[in-house]
Order: structure tokens, then sequence, then C-alpha cells
């Protein structure tokens, strides 16, 4: 089971819409079955997921301190994506995802103070020596701080090649269950989803590759890249 995580400490990032979205779209790719995961006290996503006339994806609300355990639960049950949904401004909570994920996206708005939070996330996510990748998120279109906003995150990591834009039918359809994909007349929005979730899992791809046949050093002082062991549990696929 692949782990994305969508991680940011500033709220209104647009993380839980992202997440849904992408989790949506990978199952329409293919890539399922899917399971969302909300470690969001708020439970914003977990309200969406309930408005969902969809039975797909799947969705779970785990605690932070089972999480490692609720997962294996989860592959077990056969799913081959787990979207996971994060907090703002707990560390505790974020860094326990992070340690599980296979990639953490950092969803980030183009705004000066936006790109300042972004710093905090990327040292958790740096720590937890795992892959990230920036997406510039609600943009406007023809606004030079957007390419501005690109120019300074790729000092500090990936940023995706595809922008989201900020348009009215991304909390359109999210207010009775549903994407972009599912609306009509939402043509650009739905292909920057389709575009974003395509690059999401080509990265995916390769960091999976990179771990499984990364060469093994036993000699002069190298050593293996450490392993991420953990024992996993529950599965919360109920609807509330």
């Amino acid at each position: 089971m692949r782990i994305l995580a969508f991680a940011s400490q500033k709220g209104g990032s647009g993380k839980t819409t992202l997440a849904g979205h992408i989790a949506v779209q990978a199952e329409l790719a293919g890539a399922g079955p899917v399971v969302l995961v909300d470690t969001d006290p708020q439970g914003s996503l977990s309200d969406w997921w309930n408005e969902r006339r969809a039975s797909e994806p799947a969705f779970a609300r785990i605690s932070v301190t089972r999480l490692a355990f609720d997962l294996e639960q989860l592959r077990a049950q056969g799913f081959k994506l787990a979207v996971i949904d994060t907090p703002p401004a707990i560390t505790v909570a974020i860094q326990s995802v992070v340690a599980v994920a296979e990639l953490v996206v950092v969803p980030t708005r183009p705004s000066p103070h936006d790109l300042r939070a972004a710093g905090s996330t990327v040292e958790i996510v740096e720590r937890a020596d795992k892959p990230l990748v920036f997406v510039v998120n609600g943009a406007t279109h023809g606004a030079r701080i957007t390419s501005e906003a690109a120019v300074a995150l790729s000092q500090h990591g990936t940023v995706a090649p595809v922008t989201i834009h900020n348009r009215d039918d991304f909390a359109s359809s999210m207010i009775d269950g549903r994407t972009v994909m599912e609306l009509e007349g939402a043509a650009n929005s739905a292909e920057e989803i389709r575009s974003l979730w395509q690059y999401l899992e080509m990265r995916m791809e390769k960091s999976f590759r990179r771990t499984i046949f990364q060469p093994q050093h036993h000699h002069s002082g190298l050593h293996a890249a450490p392993t991420h062991r953990s024992s996993f549990g529950r599965l919360y696929t109920e609807r509330f």
C-alpha cells in the first residue's frame, strides 16, 4: 500500500480539498482501492466524505497514536493507496504521519505569509528523510506572484509542475461530497487534478524503486539507509 500524505502547518492551504480530490482521481485512474485517512480533529475530510453518494474512495478515521497499527490493517484489507490529511499546527501529529508516508505533499498558496509558514513543515519532512513535493495551490491566473512563489519554493524542495488555480468549482464541489471531476463545466479544474495525480503517482513510483533497489553498502564505513519498520492496526471504514 502506497502512503501519500498532505501536510502543512498553515491553515487554509487547501490540504483537505486536495487530499479528497487526489483520492477520487486515483480511484478514477485505476490506482485503487483507495482509502482516505483523516487525522485532523476538526474532521473536515470526514464531513465531506459523509456527504458523498459514491462509495469510493473508502474512509478511515484514525487516531495518530495508533496510526502505524491501523495502517497495517488497511493494508491487510487490500487497499493499494492511503491518502492522509493532517491537522494544521500540531507538530506531533504531522511528525507521526510524515514518518509513515512514502511521499509528502505540501500545498502552499502563493502569498508571502504562506511561503514563510512552509518552512516549519519542510523541517519536519527533512528530519524524517522523506521526499517532499510542493504544490502551488489557489493561484490566480496570470499573477506574477504565482511564478515567484514557485521559484521561492524550489529553493527548499521540488515544486510540482502542475499549479492548482483558484476557482469556485473546487469549493462548490466539496459542499455535497463531490470533486471537480464529478461536476459539469469544471473541465479546467478537473484537468489540473488529473495532471497532478499523474505527477504524484510518478513520484511515488520513483520513490518506491529507490527504496526497493537501493544498493547496500557494507564496507568503508558506509551503511545502508535505515529501514522504516512499524507495527500496524484497527480498521475504520464505516460511515459515521
